[in-house]
């Protein structure tokens, strides 16, 4: 999407809650900008009194102020800001707000690479996100199980969440489970899938957040 216009930078404001962290945009802003050059800043809004030195440079090095906006393809700004849920904005003044992690999530994953032509496996990928999200990250105790259970099986029958190849199902079931505290006490094939999702080396930023 992006690459089509080189020359006009676009874009993205988001709005967060220190509160509730969202790992997910750590690990998908890394992939970003593996791909596109990316200008990352980070503000704190005045409705939050104080923000821990981690959120603040967890974009990584703050770019000096004089580096020209025509030299970047996307423009990456987080907001530190008490709001109830995550929300997005791309080429802010021509599209309405995104809101909720998992969508977010899923329109910087289309940045980079398509959903899967194949329809049931697009479906697949949904799922495990809003799995992820709506039952491991804030479900009951009872649900969490019924998911870790769910996932020790699917990974029973391949690598990766959602087929052969490393997909979105795979980032956001890992936060979510990074951030809940599950990964203390999870079963042989979720411990495997974990230690491949992070021999990819796109989890650090969200690992070091929760230290």
């Amino acid at each position: 999407m992006c690459n089509k216009d080189l020359g006009a930078l676009r874009d993205i404001v988001i709005n967060a809650n220190p509160a509730q962290p969202p790992l997910t945009l750590l690990v998908l802003h890394g992939l970003l900008c593996q791909r596109y050059r990316v200008l990352s800043t980070v503000h704190v809004h005045s409705s939050v009194s104080s923000v821990p030195p981690q959120l603040l440079s967890c974009l990584g090095p703050k770019h000096a102020d004089s580096y020209a906006r025509h030299m970047f393809q996307l423009g990456f700004t987080l907001i530190w800001k008490d709001v109830p849920k995550l929300e997005m904005k791309f080429s802010v003044c021509n599209m309405c707000p995104i809101e909720g992690e998992a969508n977010v999530a899923r329109f910087l994953f289309k940045l980079l690479a398509p959903y899967p032509s194949d329809p049931a496996l697009a479906t697949l990928v949904d799922s495990w996100v809003d799995t992820g999200f709506y039952q491991l990250a804030d479900g009951s105790t009872k649900e969490r199980a019924a998911v870790l259970r769910a996932l020790n099986s699917a990974l029973g029958r391949g690598p990766w969440l959602s087929g052969p190849e490393f997909s979105l199902a795979d980032i956001a079931c890992y936060c979510c489970l990074l951030q809940n505290g599950s990964a203390s006490s999870i079963a042989a094939n979720v411990q495997g899938w974990m230690k491949s999702c992070e021999n990819l080396g796109h989890f650090g930023p969200a690992k070091l957040l929760l230290k």
